[in-house]
């Protein structure tokens, strides 16, 4: 039984011992974009990466140890020539992708991916003529010294014998499933909340650290499964030229400026983002009174934007929505992919390139979703999340409570140098709804529970604010209060479609306002992607790299927001909201009994903007 486990054993450990090589080669063959970072970091990218190289070693190790498995069951014999191909013919071919991927690297700064294939097999002469400075010897060279060094390796590590013990069946079945097991967790990267991803293998502020870190045939495979909807559009509705006119009327600049609402133009500003914190709890925005009395006192004080609309339904999509100012994508989310994601413009880095010191602070783990990478990838300076924090705080499934993250960032940003960008994303409001200390409003259902958490965090909140105000820094500090998205909780009766679903609190609040501006209502529809051109342009700083975005405080802009789920997408006006069905392709939500030509228009509008960001996405 020991030598069978040391033969699984070995043939893992040599495919992790091809990935070491492979990443000290793509190391060594952009030497020159390294320079200025330590040997140390350098180092940590095999340390980090180590992680997910284990991951697709047990993704290759799957196949031969069912077969190993399903003989032994069965005392069937495994020919040795039979394992012998299966790892030569990886081994070629993970070569040849490495290869390949050192001359993508090269030229688009990113690894070998879906979008390079699909270039290389729709436009072969144009790629051809793309790789025509590609360095064929050197390519060829170093493709034939890895796929012989390896098969050289592999001959001397594995034992392609594979001995099997003559055990009892029972025992046999049992050791089995525990060896499948293994094999999946170590497929899923560990027990932890969040899978497998690429956000696991990014530790560093180098983009060619974290990219050397993540495995490129997992990196790779990975894209093509997040592309198996291909690179056509599913949601092409009308002619480029027809969808590029519509989305343009909404975002027509206009001519007059936009008043000033803040003191300075260079406050500190630090964004809340409130998990699943929908309109349903503020009783300002329509909601249940009493939920969130602290954020009743915010909105007294503050600037309040009471028509705004989550952009789509997930913490993910929110994230890119507030930050990058990219609409959610339906059936895709773009965080999750590096080589598109990391083409987002950002107010961390638009606010950094502007002498500001950025910080994001979670309490859970900042890899879900690739949070990690996206984050790392726009200019935030400091991540904060669960490791930051003492294990007796980790007390929730998420992570850390809410009251641990908001007293870590003050603490925090009582030493920062000003001005500063803060993020905080809050996850206490989140299923399975855990709280420190008891329920304010029970547990006996999930409604409950979910109004308990609300008010939890909205306590959280309001201490902070608290505390915040005995600060030198907080005259100078303007705060955005924004949900990642809404949620069919606590009054349990939207479906996915209804824009009551996507509503959610949008507040500026903070001394940094003007005092006349200080307890207002600015009524234009508008979503989590206004964020940016609207605080931008109280900074005069230039927002045109956010088109998604429109300034919420300028009385030229339109007023109009998009929501969008798997299956459909909104459209709100002020004189009208509808949902549309992409399966059934009909309107199946009207707020209005409007003329049917102002139902249309919405629609056109609708599926104009659903093109054009999903075509960005894909062009990404």
């Amino acid at each position: 039984m020991l030598k069978t486990l040391i033969a699984l054993l070995r043939f893992y450990c040599f495919w992790l011992l091809f990935f070491f090589i492979d990443r000290l080669v793509f190391l060594l063959y952009f030497t020159n974009k390294l320079r200025g970072i330590s040997i140390t970091e350098i180092s940590k990218s095999f340390l980090y990466g180590l992680w997910m190289d284990g991951s697709m070693a047990a993704y290759i190790t799957v196949l031969p140890l069912l077969v190993f498995i399903f003989c032994w069951l069965f005392k069937l014999h495994i020919p040795v020539r039979i394992p012998k191909w299966y790892t030569g013919v990886l081994i070629i071919l993970f070569s040849l992708i490495s290869v390949i991927n050192f001359n993508i690297y090269r030229e688009w700064g990113a690894k070998i991916n879906y979008n390079a294939m699909y270039f290389m097999f729709t436009a072969p002469n144009e790629a051809l003529a793309s790789s025509a400075s590609s360095p064929i010897f050197s390519s060829l060279l170093i493709l034939l010294l890895l796929a012989v060094v390896s098969l050289w390796l592999s001959v001397h590590i594995i034992d392609y014998r594979m001995p099997t013990a003559k055990l009892h069946p029972a025992l046999k079945t049992a050791l089995s499933l525990l060896f499948i097991g293994l094999n999946f967790l170590a497929i899923r990267g560990g027990w932890q909340l969040a899978p497998m991803n690429e956000s696991m293998a990014y530790f560093s502020d180098k983009l060619i650290i974290n990219h050397a870190s993540v495995n490129t045939e997992w990196g790779f495979f990975h894209s093509l499964v997040k592309n198996r909807h291909g690179s056509s559009n599913p949601f092409s509705y009308y002619k480029p030229e027809i969808s590029k006119a519509l989305v343009k009327e909404l975002y027509q600049k206009p001519a007059e400026p936009s008043p000033q609402i803040l003191t300075t133009q260079r406050p500190n500003i630090v964004i809340f983002i409130l998990e699943s914190f929908t309109a349903s709890v503020v009783e300002s925005l329509g909601g249940e009174k009493g939920i969130t009395p602290n954020m009743e006192k915010l909105i007294a004080d503050g600037l309040l934007f009471p028509n705004t609309y989550a952009s789509g339904d997930r913490t993910e999509k929110g994230v890119a929505a507030i930050i990058s100012a990219f609409p959610a994508q339906a059936i895709q989310s773009i965080i999750k992919e590096n080589g598109r994601q990391e083409k987002l413009p950002s107010l961390a880095g638009a606010l950094h390139e502007n002498g500001y010191h950025t910080s994001f602070y979670y309490g859970g783990e900042s890899e879900f979703a690739n949070m990690k990478s996206y984050i790392l990838s726009h200019s935030y300076q400091r991540l904060v999340d669960k490791h930051a924090y003492e294990k007796k705080d980790m007390n929730s499934k998420w992570g850390a409570y809410d009251e641990v993250v908001f007293k870590k960032q003050l603490a925090d940003l009582n030493r920062e140098t000003q001005p500063f960008f803060s993020t905080l994303m809050t996850l206490s409001n989140h299923e399975p709804f855990e709280l420190p200390g008891k329920m304010r409003y029970g547990s006996d259902n999930v409604e409950n529970k979910f109004r308990s958490t609300a008010y939890y965090t909205d306590s959280c909140i309001g201490a902070y604010i608290n505390q915040a105000k005995k600060q030198a820094w907080y005259k100078n500090t303007v705060f955005v209060i924004v949900a990642d998205h809404g949620h069919r909780l606590p009054l349990s009766k939207y479906e996915s479609y209804h824009p009551a679903r996507y509503h959610i609190p949008l507040l500026f609040f903070g001394d940094a306002i003007k005092p006349e501006y200080r307890g207002k209502k600015i009524e234009k529809i508008g979503s989590q992607t206004d964020i940016a051109a609207t605080l931008l342009s109280q900074l005069n700083i230039n927002a045109d790299r956010f088109h998604w975005s429109k300034d919420l405080l300028n009385p030229g802009t339109k007023a109009f927001s998009f929501y969008d789920w798997v299956d459909g997408f909104g459209f709100a006006t002020p004189q009208q909201i509808i949902s549309f069905d992409n399966i059934g392709k009909r309107i199946i939500y009207k707020k209005e009994k409007t003329a049917g030509s102002v139902d249309d228009q919405l629609v056109r509008y609708g599926k104009a903007y659903m093109q054009e960001a999903y075509q960005e996405y894909l062009d990404y």
